[in-house]
């Protein structure tokens, strides 16, 4: 009797224990379950941690390149800028020197301009003198007589030269433009033919006004009316 409740006891216990390991069971089926999920979770979480770690570490080499990239473009830049620096400098201190021999040069003409200035008043107010002077009525003034040469003789002189003193003895003082139209020589050759008669001491000329007046000397005049006469 006291063994079949001894063993009535130890199946009740067993089969209550065997429920217990059961019930664990289910309970760690249920927790390894839960932890299998959170594992697997943490692990999806894990991965897109490390896609998104891979993904900013691309991207950081990629800025870390073009860091690279834009630091070598730097140095070339820098190695172009620097001779332009320089030449900047030199253009720069060539500018202030241009500027500065310009402002003398300007200074310089300024000066130049007011003497200039200076002098076009001085002339106006010769010319205004000059122009006073023409208004007045000129008097004849006879220049300086020029001694006739005792070794010039009739025989020096041309044609054309005697009868021009001629004319001037009998028909009296006259300027270059009617004497040209009397010989029929141009204006030019007029002109060199009184000079030369004027300069050889055979005229005289009057030069209170323009044209200048010609006339014979008087010992040329009696030459002229006493061919055999020698001038003194």
């Amino acid at each position: 009797m006291l063994l079949a409740v001894l063993l009535a006891v130890t199946v009740a216990a067993s089969i209550a224990y065997y429920r217990q390991v059961r019930r664990a069971q289910k309970e760690y089926e249920k927790a390894k379950s839960l932890v299998e999920d959170i594992v697997l979770s943490f692990n999806r979480e894990l991965k897109r941690e490390a896609d998104r770690l891979e993904l900013v570490t691309f991207k950081v080499e990629a800025s870390a390149s073009k860091a690279d990239a834009s630091d070598k473009k730097i140095d070339v830049l820098e190695g172009k800028i620097s001779p332009l620096g320089e030449q900047l400098t030199t253009l720069t201190q060539t500018v202030t020197q241009s500027s500065n021999n310009t402002l003398a040069s300007m200074t310089d003409l300024e000066s130049k301009l007011k003497d200039i200035q200076a002098s076009q008043e001085a002339l106006k107010a010769k010319i205004g003198e000059f122009e006073e002077q023409a208004q007045r009525p000129a008097e004849p003034r006879p220049e300086p007589v020029i001694l006739l040469k005792r070794d010039k003789a009739m025989a020096s002189l041309t044609d054309t030269e005697i009868a021009v003193l001629e004319m001037l003895s009998k028909e009296g003082a006259k300027t270059a433009p009617e004497i040209k139209e009397r010989v029929q020589l141009s204006r030019e050759h007029t002109a060199r033919l009184m000079k030369k008669l004027y300069e050889e001491g055979y005229l005289e000329r009057e030069t209170g006004k323009i044209p200048f007046r010609y006339s014979v000397k008087k010992e040329m005049g009696k030459l002229l009316e006493n061919p055999e006469t020698k001038p003194t």
